[in-house]
């Protein structure tokens, strides 16, 4: 009978080791090797009469990284700018859409606004998304262009989910914003891969620290050995900080996409960032759930000039 069972353990275990490993690898690459969701004529047909609307101007814009990549992105311009400029990164999956309705609060107020697609997203070159590895220098050639051809008095930042964590993690090299915001990012790769596996499962992060950990962690290792990206290097709480830069962290306190401790995290590691958690509020949800008291915190953060 021990016998027997004793099999049974291993052969229980030996299934939980594989299923482990395979999935750790499905997961990688799912993460790593995003679907594209290009923006189609109707989009942008929609997006230049939002523009001419707004009295503004529309400008497609490209520039090319060191290891050749092109980027893509809209410039918009106000027709009574306030010299100022932002830059807005939308969230995993998504395209420069998905952070237009901000554009369109900032140009109202003066501001010109790039909105870039990130790479391997929308109509941005790239076979894969490094989650801030890749994109943070990415950021600091857009601050280039931003200068190089409309050179304004502060550039400023805002992003949202892994448009958040991005910009955040760009302040490791980038000391030129005024001011971010970032929305509803997480602290590490490891923290936000395990509530994007808890989300899946629609459970408690407990579920992926434990049951699912080994998985995470080899997919981890996989990143490194397969496309020689080190995920543990990706941590906007790393980068936050040694930060100057004023950033305002939000988070919503009914986010179980990237739970709300992971902006906690960021916080504490930098005191001196501001942290509004918004009661009633899911993932990227703040603008929604208490309108006025967003935009009267993004426009004050945004109205900050470097010292």
């Amino acid at each position: 009978m021990k016998r027997k069972l004793r099999l049974f353990a291993y052969s229980v275990l030996s299934l939980y080791l594989l299923a482990s490993f395979v999935s750790g690898i499905a997961l990688t690459e799912f993460c790593l090797k995003l679907p594209k969701h290009a923006i189609t004529q109707e989009y942008r047909t929609v997006a230049l009469q939002r523009a001419a609307a707004l009295h503004s101007s529309l400008d497609e814009v490209s520039i090319r990284t060191p290891d050749g990549t092109i980027l893509r992105a809209w410039y918009l311009q106000p027709a009574e700018p306030n010299h100022d400029a932002a830059i807005l990164l939308h969230g995993v999956t998504d395209n420069r859409l998905g952070v237009a309705g901000y554009a369109e609060l900032l140009l109202k107020h003066g501001y010109s606004v790039l909105l870039p697609d990130m790479r391997d997203h929308g109509e941005s070159d790239g076979q894969i998304a490094s989650y801030g590895l890749r994109e943070g220098g990415d950021i600091h050639q857009w601050v280039d262009w931003i200068y190089q051809t409309h050179p304004p008095h502060c550039v400023y930042g805002f992003g949202e989910s892994m448009g958040a964590a991005i910009i955040l993690q760009s302040l490791a090299s980038e000391s030129r914003f005024c001011a971010v915001a970032a929305e509803s990012s997480f602290a590490t790769f490891r923290d936000g891969a395990y509530d994007r596996v808890s989300g899946m499962l629609q459970s408690r992060p407990w579920i992926a620290k434990t049951i699912f950990r080994p998985a995470i962690e080899i997919g981890i290792l996989y990143a490194r050995l397969r496309y020689s990206l080190n995920l543990n290097q990706v941590s906007p709480e790393h980068a936050v900080s040694g930060s100057n830069t004023p950033v305002l962290l939000i988070h919503g306190v009914e986010d179980v996409n990237i739970w709300p401790r992971n902006s906690k995290a960021i916080h504490n590691a930098n005191p001196r960032t501001d942290l509004w958690l918004v009661p009633r509020a899911a993932h990227c949800g703040a603008w929604q759930a208490s309108p006025q008291e967003f935009e009267t915190r993004l426009l004050r953060l945004f109205s900050q000039k470097r010292l």
